[in-house]
Parts: structure tokens; C-alpha cells; sequence
């Protein structure tokens, strides 16, 4: 076999931007032009997915850029098809980088007679050919466990950390970082941690799935800042809801910082309607229209951090470096001075 010289990245159609985005920072890392693979991702009239590669893989070490977000099946499936695809090519290496994991939050029984999804989805992809997962917040830190390939999973964390710092320069001390359930703890102490500010907590009690009985703060919030933080914003509902009980709780205002926003159904409409001053993403799932009107909402890059990661696992060395902020600030130099 020839031997691996150069990084390859691919990208199903789930999302392009920030695939075109990776391969531009790929470039200004390395000096020289980092292209997606030319090839097509097409449907057949019955919507079975079609994959056709241009280029000469064999050998090469290949990235597929494809978050398993809305549409979930298809986009899961175009991973599948695409990874096929290039093990039959005689691809040297086989990354999937997948910003945001669909199925996630299946990651335990809950009930008698569920299934769990997150581990059937780890086994189609290792099955697939895929030699190695790259992600981001994974929705629970065991999901890792559920593959036999390796999983680097990266934090927003430091990335939220930098600009919170940019945004709130001389506001630091009045910042109160919050976690909107008892699950997301961990998530909000790291960034709590990293920006040295208290952490609170608002305890949620469901009736039933979907619809939250009461919520509770954790701490003492009044004349604070109060920043909540989390992995997944789906329909915003917990979000908007913990926004206003923090505001009544004597917050002069909140803010949010959340990985990934699914932002599905009524999300836009009540994140604009609601008390947040501002909610931050990041783009691992590629925003719709409504999402880049809103004005409540910023959407943040994983590009520069994606592309070194990617040449981290191509160079062998190692990705844990990036979990910290100092690594990180060079990177998104220009995006965050932090003078």
C-alpha cells in the first residue's frame, strides 16, 4: 500500500459550510490548498443515497465531515454509504468527524422495553469501516465506551470560554455560570472553572416528557450575570423556562452558551420571544435561515479547532492538547484577544 502522505476530507451534504470552512483553515495551517474530495452524494428517486468519489483514494487518509443532525436517518446514512464507498476505494484510514452526534440522548434504558440507540448507531458506523470517531460534547461521556474504534470527543468549552471573556472584559465578577438541570452539572463546573466564576443550578421536575412541572434555583443569583450553559438546545422550552425563573430570582439578565443547537419546532420563535439577552452556538449543525435572522442568536466557529484536530490525528500527535484554553487562543487568534 502507498504510504499516507496528505490529509483527505469528504462531506455528505448534512453540512457543506463548515466542511468548506475546515478545509480553508486545513489550508492556512499547512500553506497549501486543502480541497474536499471531489464526488457526488445523490438520491435516487426513491431516496436511496448514491455516492460516487472522483478522486483517487487509495492509500489516503480520509476525513468525512457529516454531523448525524436533522434529517437524522439520511444524514446517519450518507455517513454510512460514503465510509462504504471509500473502504471499497482501498482508503488507507477511515475518520468520521461528526460535530454533533444524532442519537445521543438515547443512551440508557429509561424505560422496560427501550431501546439504546447511541450504542446501535456506534456499531453500524464501526461496522461501516470507520476506524475512528472525532466529535464534539458528546451528550454523555460514556457514549465513548459504546464504540470498539477510538473516540476523541472535543469541548466547546474552551471556545466558549475565550469569548465569554472577549464579551464580558470588565463584567467578570458579576458573571454567574449556570447549569439549567442536575445532568448538566459537570458541563457548566468546567467552564465555571475556566472562567473563575460561582456555578448555580436550576433543579428541573418533569410530570412527563416535554412538559416541566417546576424548576428550582441552586444558589444565589441576585444582581448576577447568569450565563447557562449546555450541550443540546432542542425546542428551547427548558432553556426559556430557566431563563425566566433565574430573572425571578433577581438575575439582572442571562445569557446562553450551548453547543449544539438543534433549535427544532418553536425553538427560533420563543428564544426571540423570551427574557435571554443572547444565545450563543456553535455551527456543528448546520444553521437554517430562521436561525441566522434571529438576532438573539451568535452562532460561533469549530472550523479552526475541527481542521486542528484533523491534522493532529493525521501528524499522530495529540488532541487532548486542545481541551485547553491556552491552546486554543492561538488558533482563534484574531477572533478573541485576550489582552
Amino acid at each position: 500500500m502507498p504510504a499516507i502522505t496528505e490529509p483527505k476530507l469528504i462531506s455528505g451534504n448534512a453540512n457543506l459550510p463548515l466542511a468548506k470552512s475546515i478545509a480553508r483553515r486545513m489550508s492556512m495551517h499547512r500553506g497549501m490548498s486543502v480541497n474536499l474530495v471531489d464526488g457526488r452524494v445523490e438520491r435516487f428517486n426513491d431516496q436511496e443515497i448514491f455516492v460516487e468519489v472522483y478522486e483517487n483514494v487509495r492509500g489516503e487518509d480520509m476525513f468525512i465531515i457529516q454531523p448525524t443532525s436533522n434529517p437524522a436517518n439520511d444524514n446517519l446514512m450518507e455517513l454510512l454509504v460514503i465510509a462504504d464507498a471509500l473502504r471499497r476505494s482501498s482508503a488507507g484510514r477511515i475518520t468520521a468527524v461528526i460535530p454533533y452526534f444524532g442519537y445521543a440522548r438515547q443512551d440508557r434504558r429509561t424505560k422496560a422495553r427501550t431501546p439504546i440507540s447511541a450504542k446501535l448507531v456506534a456499531n453500524l458506523i464501526a461496522q461501516s469501516g470507520i476506524e475512528r470517531v472525532l466529535t464534539m460534547d458528546l451528550h454523555s461521556a460514556q457514549i465513548q465506551g459504546f464504540f470498539d474504534i477510538p473516540v476523541d470527543n472535543l469541548y466547546a468549552s474552551p471556545i466558549f470560554a475565550l469569548d465569554i471573556e472577549h464579551n464580558f472584559k470588565g463584567k467578570m465578577a458579576d458573571l454567574m455560570v449556570v447549569s439549567p438541570d442536575v445532568g448538566g452539572v459537570a458541563r457548566a463546573r468546567e467552564i465555571a472553572k475556566r472562567i473563575n466564576a460561582p456555578l448555580s443550578i436550576v433543579d428541573k421536575r418533569r410530570e412527563k416528557a416535554g412538559e416541566i412541572a417546576e424548576m428550582t434555583v441552586i444558589g444565589n443569583v441576585e444582581g448576577k450575570s447568569c450565563i447557562l450553559v449546555d450541550d443540546i438546545c432542542d425546542t428551547a422550552g427548558t432553556l426559556c423556562k430557566a431563563a425566566e425563573v433565574l430573572m425571578e430570582n433577581g438575575a439582572t439578565e442571562v445569557h446562553a452558551y450551548i453547543t449544539h443547537g438543534v433549535l427544532s419546532g418553536p425553538a427560533v420563535e420563543r428564544i426571540t420571544k423570551s427574557v435571554l439577552k443572547s444565545l450563543v452556538i456553535t455551527d456543528s449543525i448546520e444553521a437554517t435561515d430562521q436561525v441566522k435572522a434571529c438576532k438573539s442568536i451568535r452562532i460561533v466557529p469549530t472550523a479552526p479547532i475541527f481542521a486542528q484536530a484533523i491534522l493532529n490525528i493525521w501528524n499522530g500527535t495529540s488532541v487532548s492538547s486542545l481541551f485547553e484554553t491556552e491552546t486554543l487562543a492561538p488558533i482563534y487568534e484574531g477572533m478573541y484577544s485576550r489582552d
